[in-house]
């Protein structure tokens, strides 16, 4: 399941009193999309439970369903599910998100290498469009807007030179690495982490292939080393991070975001 194509999913809103919610023409996918965007954007905390009868009576379906899009998360690594527990938001262990990582600096040096010897003027003019666009909402401190634009700049890259597989890959990571930035909480501004991609592009304009991956190698480097490792405890209310809370879906007050 790919994170990007879940960030612009958003379940349906909740119908008028005495009518059930409207029930997607691919509920599964639908289920699926929408826990991974609450995930990407900070919404669920790790270890969050997910209960069965709930979705499935947001959604207006059957529990066969909400099942079906469980064991699709649990094969994402989004979600774990545990013998006469249920299902929870994945908690990933500080080696894990170190692997995670590490598995992201491989794959993006290769990105910056073929992004400097493919990209067109249309290609970097998308980067710049998308970085203002960053900037724009850490300025706003739009907390789940960033962190979404956040990660997605570094799928745009993949999908701009035609690493499909790659930016798919990618969307994958860049969903666990949410999960791990939220669980062990950064300190670090989401201001920095756009500048970062500002150097990056500037780099690769450049055709200037070292100084990209340098750049790119620092930037995973310190999202990773601003990770205090401190697992916060969840509290997300399933209604309101899927979007049916009467306050809307976000998780109180402001938090550091990189990607």
């Amino acid at each position: 399941m790919s994170a990007t194509g879940a960030l612009h999913a958003r379940p349906a809103p909740p119908g008028r009193a005495g009518r059930p919610p409207a029930v997607p023409s691919n509920p599964t996918r639908a289920i699926v999309e929408a826990i991974t965007t609450a995930i990407v954007e900070h919404r669920l905390a790790p270890g969050a439970k997910l209960t069965e009868q709930t979705l499935a009576g947001i959604y207006g379906v059957s529990r066969t369903i909400v099942r079906q899009a469980l064991f699709q998360l649990e094969r994402d690594h989004l979600v774990t599910l545990e013998p006469a527990r249920g299902a929870f938001i994945a908690a990933p262990s500080v080696q894990e998100a170190r692997q995670v990582f590490a598995v992201r600096r491989h794959m993006e040096q290769y990105l910056v290498g073929v992004f400097c010897e493919q990209a067109t003027q249309a290609d970097f003019r998308a980067l710049r469009e998308h970085i203002a666009q960053e900037q724009e909402l850490v300025v706003r401190t739009d907390v789940r807007g960033r962190t979404r634009l956040l990660g997605d700049f570094h799928v745009l890259m993949a999908r701009r030179v035609g690493l499909d597989v790659l930016a798919q890959l990618l969307s994958e990571l860049i969903s666990r690495c949410a999960l791990i930035t939220l669980m062990y909480q950064s300190s670090r501004a989401a201001q920095h982490s756009s500048d970062e991609h500002v150097a990056i592009l500037r780099a690769l304009e450049m055709r200037d292939a070292p100084l990209a991956r340098s750049l790119m190698e620092q930037h995973l480097a310190a999202t990773e080393d601003s990770l205090l490792y401190h697992p916060r405890t969840p509290g997300a209310d399933l209604h309101e991070a899927l979007g049916h809370g009467r306050q809307g879906p976000g998780l109180v007050g402001p938090r550091a975001s990189r990607s």
